[in-house]
């Protein structure tokens, strides 16, 4: 396994630092694979949340590689989607997920966000298909604004009383996608999704949080540094009993 250059902890959150991102990314999907192991050693079903993102590439990767998992054994769930893209759009989150993961290792349930239909009836599907069991592992990003999923700061409820909902997706948000390469240009980014909340990612038993490139490091300051708030979502991080963030030079700068 990749080694980490420096750790620390801060509040309770654990922070790993890697020399780049496909060290990031091997190391992260080393460490969640070995859980999920360890879990399918102790139980017989594994409940995962995913985030879509270029961000997670690296770390996807590695854990469709990884051995020894009974994946017949695994349920996955995504934690966001654009509203206003059509079902086969290439830039769907579900779709993302599925091409890079899903349709390799071939979980045995599969519970992708539809959000071409009704909103308020597709949220409380997904939101029972949540509360059907604990959630083990989510594997999660930070945004540039700081943003988990797809709880942006205006939109942000450490309190959300919603598992899932629509927001309005802002600006930000929508830069980081054409930044990111997903869009051509803003126009083209949709202005609102379906997004997991806040409570219903940090219900997860156990956070692995993977945040790589320059892009990113005014947000991994913001999370590690500033007051926990809705100002910067990602700082509710260090509240959580069993998360670990996922660092490399770039997006860490060494702190």
């Amino acid at each position: 396994m990749e080694t980490p250059i420096n750790t620390f902890i801060v509040d309770q959150l654990h922070i790993h630092i890697y020399q780049n991102r496909q060290s990031l990314g091997s190391a992260a999907g080393y460490m969640v694979g070995a859980h999920m192991r360890a879990l399918l050693a102790q139980q017989s079903q594994v409940r995962m949340i995913f985030a879509a993102a270029p961000s997670q590439n690296e770390f996807l990767q590695t854990l469709s590689e990884a051995e020894g998992i009974d994946w017949s054994r695994v349920v996955v769930f995504h934690m966001d989607e654009y509203i206003g893209l059509s079902s086969d759009a290439p830039q769907r989150f579900g779709h993302f997920l599925s091409e890079r993961l899903f349709e390799r290792v071939k979980p045995g349930q599969v519970h992708l966000i539809d959000s071409t239909g009704n909103l308020d009836t597709e949220c409380r599907r997904y939101a029972d298909l949540l509360r059907t069991a604990p959630i083990d592992i989510v594997c999660l990003g930070i945004g540039e604004n700081g943003h988990i999923a797809f709880n942006d700061p205006p939109v942000a409820d450490f309190a959300d009383p919603l598992l899932v909902k629509p927001v309005a997706l802002d600006l930000a948000a929508r830069q980081q996608q054409v930044n990111d390469g997903c869009f051509s240009s803003l126009d083209l980014v949709p202005t609102h999704a379906i997004t997991l909340t806040i409570p219903s990612l940090l219900a997860g038993k156990a956070l692995f949080c993977m945040v790589p490139g320059e892009t990113k490091r005014h947000a991994v300051q913001q999370t590690l540094q500033e007051a926990i708030s809705t100002a910067c979502p990602a700082t509710i991080l260090r509240h959580h009993a069993n998360c670990s963030l996922y660092l490399d030079r770039d997006s860490s700068a060494l702190l």
